[in-house]
């Protein structure tokens, strides 16, 4: 139990880091490309986690990302930026799935 409660904490570590530590690189003029970049990271992200992640940890990420990603708004954008919570479920959701799947794919039991 401690070692899969391990996992999703590095998992919920490196989301923060995208979240969080990431922003405080980019320019004034970097917004857009830096949305993509969390974007595509947040993905990749959740997509190991559907892959690696035997536990219920791959079902409660995409809640704990996008719930996460609440004081982001508040600290590096404006109000305007609610809208990508939706985009930060879906792509979560999505990564998992498509991890999850084909983790099912490969693997060597079936199951």
């Amino acid at each position: 139990m401690k070692a899969k409660l391990k996992k999703g904490l590095v998992f919920f570590a490196l989301q923060l880091i995208i979240f969080y530590i990431l922003p405080l690189f980019a320019g004034p003029t970097d917004t857009m490309g830096l949305v993509i970049i969390q974007f595509a990271a947040t993905f990749v992200l959740s997509f190991i986690v559907g892959i690696f992640s035997i536990s219920d940890i791959k079902f409660v990420y995409p809640v704990v990302t996008t719930v996460s990603f609440i004081p982001v708004i508040t600290i590096y954008m404006n109000s305007t930026a609610y809208i990508y919570l939706a985009f930060y479920a879906v792509i979560t959701v999505v990564g998992v799935l498509l991890g999850t799947k084909v983790r099912h794919l490969f693997a060597k039991d079936g199951k």
